[in-house]
């Protein structure tokens, strides 16, 4: 289906303003004032980023390794902060220290499940051969290194990974979307899941259904502690609006406990909204490479997908209406069923057979389905607010945020700017005024501060 095609059945899936505003009525809707989340944070300069990774490799010891011999470096597919200066960092760091470094694609299914769609992955995160000056090899084939003793769960890695001397996974510690454990994403679950490809991640996905992540992963990353090369890992941490303020080499010994340790900083230092209880929530965008589930299930309190996994307690938001798919994310809509309404852009951007595969290897195909589709801005918010009850222009509490990622800066109904004024860590930046729409979209831009 070419681009006109899929605009032209986006179309046919929308409901016309007209339309929901004839069923809803024409409700006046809240002004929108601009609030700011006030951060402290400390990362890294830009200029120290690459020393602070070639220091992790230097803190990890290689005494196994033969001279000359080759490293395997997994890298993901996340929207990690430096992730190419990272990575030239450490490719540096191991050369210097006698061995032959390499990087292969640590990702599951993502790229479409192709070397090459894994390969076009990193280049389009800035990870090329010339940038990080290194060799990758991206394919996506398997060799199984054991079974799991109690349920006979075949344990597969990267082939590529397999053959080196060594192997060292760089992954950004964060909360995971879809379930809560001791540790979460990060470079135990890249191991398990990433370096499986899309087999291993299929694997896992499935077993999780009856045996949790939460279990999983640890014992299998004990496992491929056991039977692989793996001299460390290269952790990272991000702080508030996603940059790096940590990277720290961690001993395969440290995979699960200081794993531990740097996902509750992580937990402390990611983005969440500033409110707990919340009428609506606009989305401008949603995509992979801001969270595996398009929308961060820890900012939004939604887990929809995940089996025998609790969602988050908080926040509790009544309605969210979600505006489009990133540029990066190719059409890959998967968590889009956390939203209650999607405009119309949603459903022309969408890659329906790569959104399903995503969601068949995850076993959540939950998270594709498509919301109710509107044509317009204004008729996501008369659509979102006329169920939700009686609605007070003054007192209803909307939000609009870019994405889940972006949330230092946010529009704000009246009741929020208001409550805002009295939070030591929040500050008003514009008061509210009426919204805006250019035939019914929105006319104001996007936050993303």
């Amino acid at each position: 289906m070419d681009a006109s095609e899929q605009e032209r059945a986006a179309r046919a899936l929308s409901v016309p303003e007209d339309t929901i505003v004839e069923a809803c009525g024409d409700p006046p809707l809240p002004e929108l004032g601009v609030i700011e989340q006030v951060w402290e944070t400390d990362p890294i300069p830009p200029g120290e980023v690459a020393a602070h990774a070639a220091r992790a490799v230097e803190s990890l010891s290689f005494a196994d390794v033969p001279d000359g011999g080759e490293v395997a470096l997994g890298v993901g597919s996340r929207g990690i902060a430096n992730l190419s200066t990272i990575v030239g960092g450490v490719v540096e760091a191991v050369r210097d220290a006698g061995y032959e470094p390499f990087v292969f694609p640590a990702m599951g299914s993502h790229g479409g499940a192709t070397g090459e769609g894994q390969r076009e992955m990193l280049n389009e995160l800035g990870v090329t051969e010339s940038t990080i000056d290194c060799e990758i090899r991206s394919s996506m084939e398997v060799v199984e290194v054991g079974r799991t003793p109690d349920r006979d769960v075949p344990v597969v890695a990267d082939a590529n990974a397999v053959e080196a001397d060594a192997i060292v996974p760089i992954n950004r510690v964060k909360p995971h979307t879809d379930f809560d454990g001791s540790v979460e994403s990060g470079l135990s679950k890249m191991l398990v899941i990433g370096m499986g490809k899309q087999r291993g991640a299929q694997i896992a996905h499935k077993w999780a259904v009856d045996w949790s992540f939460r279990k999983m992963i640890p014992e299998i990353t004990g496992q491929l502690l056991d039977e692989l090369p793996v001299v460390g890992g290269v952790a990272l941490v991000e702080d508030q609006r996603d940059e790096t303020t940590l990277i720290e080499g961690v001993p395969p010994s440290g995979f699960l406990d200081r794993e531990r340790e740097l996902l509750e900083l992580a937990y402390d230092l990611m983005p969440k909204l500033p409110f707990e209880e919340l009428d609506l929530v606009v989305f401008d965008r949603q995509g992979k490479e801001i969270s595996g589930q398009g929308l961060d299930t820890n900012v939004i309190g939604r887990r929809p997908f995940s089996i025998n996994e609790p969602a988050p307690e908080k926040p509790d938001i009544k309605r969210i209406y979600t505006r489009g798919l990133t540029e990066a994310t190719h059409g890959n809509a998967m968590g889009m069923g956390s939203a209650d309404i999607v405009h119309e852009a949603v459903a022309a951007e969408l890659d329906a057979q790569t959104s399903l595969i995503n969601a068949l290897t995850a076993s959540t195909i939950r998270g594709v389905k498509l919301p109710p589709v509107v044509e317009t801005d204004r008729a996501g918010l008369v659509a979102a607010l006329s169920t939700i009850g009686v609605v007070d222009t003054d007192t209803v509490r909307v939000l609009r945020a870019a994405d889940t990622m972006h949330l230092q800066q946010l529009y704000a109904s009246p009741a929020l700017v208001d409550a805002a004024r009295d939070r030591d860590d929040l500050r008003v930046v514009e008061d509210p005024s009426p919204i805006e729409f250019d035939d019914g979209q929105f006319a104001a831009p996007s936050l993303r501060e």
